[in-house]
């Protein structure tokens, strides 16, 4: 790079830069799922004064074990400052999903039910995989099932699995 007089007085920079625009995906988050992450948070910060009340005890003291235990909290104390930031971001960030919507085509948010091949019926809706619990009838948009779902309309077939072991269900409705 060649820096003259004029651009080093005048604050150019002469160099040639690249900018890389990063998008942020749109986290999209159901009215239940930003309760639960309400109250994990709550849980999480509860937690975190606890484990400082515990260090400030604990810095009393001076015996080998007492420091142990001490590193201990503080190494939990900072997965916990991990977790509570990370939490805090996918909140802060979210968009709430309308539970009220129909869809053509499913996409996170939508709630489906399939049938299988015996006639049982299974509800399901999907989700951001944070906020997945199949338990619950909430599954991922990541999973094999909510990835293969992707895009569907009612009365498609849906198959997921390897190649020996394939499922299909049938998409009957889309809520």
């Amino acid at each position: 790079m060649r820096v003259t007089p004029s651009s080093k007085r005048k604050g150019v920079n002469t160099m040639n830069t690249t900018t890389v625009s990063t998008q942020r995906k749109a986290i999209l988050l159901s009215k239940k799922g930003a309760k639960e992450l309400r109250k994990s948070i709550s849980q999480l910060e509860h937690d975190r004064l606890a484990i400082l009340r515990s260090i400030r005890e604990s810095d009393k003291s001076s015996g080998h074990d007492d420091r142990f235990e001490r590193n201990e909290r503080l190494l939990r104390l900072e997965a916990i400052d991990a977790e509570l930031s990370e939490k805090r971001h996918i909140l802060s960030n979210a968009k709430l999903i309308s539970s009220k919507r129909t869809r053509v085509k499913v996409a996170i948010g939508s709630v489906v039910n399939l049938i299988d091949q015996q006639g049982r019926l299974f509800q399901y809706t999907l989700v951001e995989s944070f906020e997945a619990n199949p338990s619950e009838g909430r599954i991922s948009a990541l999973s094999p099932l909510g990835s293969s779902l992707i895009g569907k309309t009612a009365h498609d077939i849906v198959e997921w699995g390897n190649g020996i072991n394939r499922s299909r269900l049938r998409l009957i409705n889309i809520a």
